[in-house]
C-alpha cells in the first residue's frame, strides 16, 4: 500500500554525509561519497515511515563541484520538480561548496515547490554522525505544507540560499545565514517559522544551457597587506572574464589593487566587490553602483557574475 505521505524525490551528490572511514572514530580522515543513496536513506529507520524516491547524481567531494555537475544536477531537480506527484527534492551534498550550489539553484530554478539541501560534517561511518539527523529533518521540511524555494538544513536549523556560509572548520553547527538569521529551527519534531520563505524570479535553464566549457571564467582575488594588484592582472592575461574582490571591511582594496581592478575593467572584464569578512554587507556606493555583491559571500558573488555573463554566451 502506498503511503499517503507527500512524495520526497532525494537527490544525491556524495559529500561527508555519504562518506565513510576505516575506524569509527575518525571524522577526517574519510572517504567522501562513498554511500549510494540507497544505503544512506537505509542508515535513518525513521524514514521508512517517508513515501521516497531517491536517485544519484553524482558521487563527490564538493570541492571538487563544478558546472557540469551544477548543470545536471538542476536539470534533474526541474524534471522532479515539473512532476505533479513530487512535493519536494532534498539534495544531499558536500558542506565545502554547499552554499554556492544552494544559490546557484536558488537563482536557476526559484521554485515554488521546496528544494532542501543537507550534509554532515561527520562521515556516516562514524560513532556520533550528525547526517542522519540532517536528513531525516531536510525530508521533513521537504514535505511540509507552505515550504517553498531553495533552503538548507542543518543542525537543526532552516537557512536560506543567499548569505549563507561555512563558518567552521570541524563543529556540526557548521552554517550560518545572513544578519536575517534562520529562517526556521526544528526543534523536538515541529517546525518553528520566522519568516518567509525563499522566493525570486528564475534565471531559467536556458541560461546554463551552454556546454560547461564554454562558461566564462570568473575568479575571485582578495585584498590583504602587501597586495599589488599583479594577480588580478595575471588573470586577465588568461582570459578572465569576471572578477570578485574580496575586499577588506567594507570591500575595500589597497590603492595598487584598485590600479588593477581599473585595468581590467579598461579590458572589458566585469568586476563585483564582496568582502572577506565572514558577516556583513557590501552596499553600493551610489545609486548606479552595480558592482556592490550585497550580503552575498565572495563566493556566492562569483556564482553570480558567472550567471550574469552567461546570459552573454549563445
Amino acid at each position: 500500500m502506498q503511503s499517503p505521505k507527500p512524495l520526497v524525490v532525494i537527490l544525491a551528490t556524495g559529500g561527508t554525509i555519504a562518506g565513510t572511514a576505516a575506524l569509527a572514530t575518525d571524522t577526517t580522515g574519510y572517504r567522501a561519497g562513498a554511500l549510494g543513496v540507497d544505503a544512506l536513506v537505509a542508515g535513518v529507520p525513521a524514514l521508512a515511515g517517508h513515501r521516497l524516491e531517491s536517485e544519484s547524481v553524482a558521487a563527490i567531494d564538493s570541492k571538487d563541484m563544478d558546472e557540469a555537475t551544477w548543470q545536471r544536477l538542476a536539470r534533474r531537480v526541474a524534471h522532479h520538480l515539473a512532476r505533479p506527484e513530487v512535493a519536494g527534492i532534498v539534495v544531499t551534498h558536500g558542506t565545502d561548496t554547499l552554499e554556492e550550489t544552494a544559490y546557484f539553484l536558488h537563482r536557476v530554478l526559484a521554485p515554488a515547490k521546496p528544494v532542501v539541501l543537507t550534509a554532515a560534517m561527520r562521515p556516516a561511518s562514524a560513532l556520533s554522525a550528525d547526517g542522519p539527523a540532517n536528513l531525516l529533518d531536510a525530508v521533513g521540511v521537504a514535505a511540509a505544507p507552505g515550504v517553498r524555494g531553495v533552503s538548507v538544513v542543518f543542525a537543526g536549523a532552516v537557512w536560506g540560499a543567499v548569505g549563507l556560509r561555512k563558518v567552521h572548520t570541524l563543529q556540526t553547527s557548521a552554517f550560518a545565514g545572513s544578519d536575517c538569521g534562520p529562517i526556521a529551527r526544528l526543534e523536538g519534531g515541529a517546525m518553528r517559522v520566522f519568516r518567509a520563505w525563499p522566493g525570486g524570479e528564475a534565471l531559467g535553464l536556458e541560461r546554463i544551457a551552454a556546454a560547461p566549457s564554454a562558461w566564462p571564467r570568473v575568479e575571485i582575488v582578495m585584498n590583504h597587506a602587501g597586495a599589488d594588484g599583479r594577480i588580478v592582472d595575471d588573470a586577465v592575461i588568461a582570459g578572465t572574464a569576471g572578477i570578485v574582490v574580496a575586499g577588506t571591511g567594507h570591500g575595500t582594496v589597497s590603492a595598487r589593487m584598485e590600479a588593477a581592478i581599473a585595468r581590467a575593467r579598461g579590458e572589458g572584464v566585469r568586476v563585483t566587490r564582496a568582502s572577506r569578512c565572514v558577516f556583513g554587507p557590501v552596499l553600493p556606493r551610489g545609486a548606479d553602483d552595480a558592482d556592490a555583491a550585497g550580503e552575498l559571500s565572495a563566493v556566492q558573488a562569483r556564482v553570480e557574475l558567472q550567471l550574469a555573463l552567461l546570459a552573454d554566451v549563445r
